[in-house]
Order: C-alpha cells, then structure tokens, then sequence
C-alpha cells in the first residue's frame, strides 16, 4: 500500500470507530512513495547524530481507556509542536509500528503532558513497551477526552483527532485542541544530543 493509500486507511479507520468527534482528512498535496533512485546516501546513525542537536521538549501522549481496551495508553514523545491558530491544532509524530498508536486511534482523542525538568524517569518509564506504564503514577481525567493528565507536567493539551498523514516510517497526527492549561513547574525537561536537561539560567 502506498503512502497515499496508508492515509486514506487510517482516516477510514477512525471514522469506524467510536470517539468523542469525527477525524476529517484535510485537502493535501497528492503523496506517493518515494522511488529507490530518489533517496538520499545518508547513514541512519548520521542522521540521528546531526538531527540530536536539535533541542526539543519532551511529551507523554495519553489516550482515555476504551470499551476494548479498559486501562489507559501513552508513550513518550519528542516530536510534538503547535501548527494552527486558527482553528487550534497541534501535531506529534508517531511510528507506524508503534502498539499503543491504535489504541490512541481507537479512542479518537489524546491528552499531550509537556513534562517538567524533574519528570526524566517519568519519560523513561513511558517510553519502554509492554510495560504498565501507569502504576504508581499519579493522573486525573482531562476535562473533554478524559485522558490521563499526568500531575507535575508543565502543560496539558487535550485533543481530539483531526487529521492522519504519512510521513516515511511515521504517521502525522493533526489534533484539534478542546482544552489546555499550564498548572505545572516553571521549567521543562529539555532533550538534546541524547541526554535530559533543563533550560539554562540566564
């Protein structure tokens, strides 16, 4: 199945299923896979090692439970962004193996957690599969998806499901904010070059 065909399923898939609103695919450029004589000589570790000096934020994404699926999902994410004002929308990006994807799909709604600077073993934990990624964590229902909002993050945005594209060996989420708020710490946890940290003082 082609790029093209892989957003049209998914869009197909969320529309089938149960959620809190419906996922409408938004008017894009027509997208085809990429031929073999079309990609570039570029070392995959390369890549990682240049792309890490980018500094980013860290994020849970948590999905609500499900009639199928009873206890909550989530994973740690680092690529997470704003995209739109008008109307509120963000954006994570997610592998197209990831397990807990299809559950966040199923639910139709997601809650971002932007994580505090002391919240590194939280991300840590999150970011292992398989695990019960929320025992002993402490969380409360975001007020629209009723996802976990994990206590100590810097912010919450909660969202429902807008749009689904594809992107390589990633699938691009497109969220219509419903709520949000910044209750936490002041201070977020930073990744770059592979390693946790905080902002610097100025």
């Amino acid at each position: 199945m082609g790029h093209a065909g892989a957003a049209a399923a998914a869009v197909r898939y969320l529309r089938s299923v149960p959620g809190p609103g419906p996922a409408e695919a938004l008017p894009r450029p027509q997208l085809r896979c990429v031929r073999e004589n079309e990609r570039a000589p570029l070392d995959q570790a390369e890549f990682r090692r240049v792309l890490g000096n980018f500094a980013t934020g860290v994020t849970v994404v948590t999905a609500p439970p499900t009639e199928g699926a009873p206890s909550p999902a989530g994973f740690a994410c680092q690529s997470f962004s704003s995209l739109s004002l008008d109307p509120p929308l963000v954006c994570f990006m997610v592998g197209r193996t990831s397990t807990t994807w299809p559950r966040i799909a199923h639910a139709g709604a997601f809650c971002v957690n932007v994580l505090g600077a002391g919240q590194g073993d939280l991300c840590r934990a999150f970011a292992v599969s398989g695990a019960d990624k929320f025992a002993g964590v402490a969380y409360d229902a975001a007020p629209a998806s009723g996802a976990p909002r994990l206590a100590g993050a810097v912010a919450w945005i909660d969202c429902t499901i807008h749009a689904v594209h594809t992107g390589g060996d990633h699938l691009i989420v497109v969220g219509r904010v419903t709520a949000l708020g910044a209750d936490g710490p002041d201070e977020p946890l930073l990744f770059h070059r592979g390693r946790f940290g905080r902002p610097a003082a100025h």
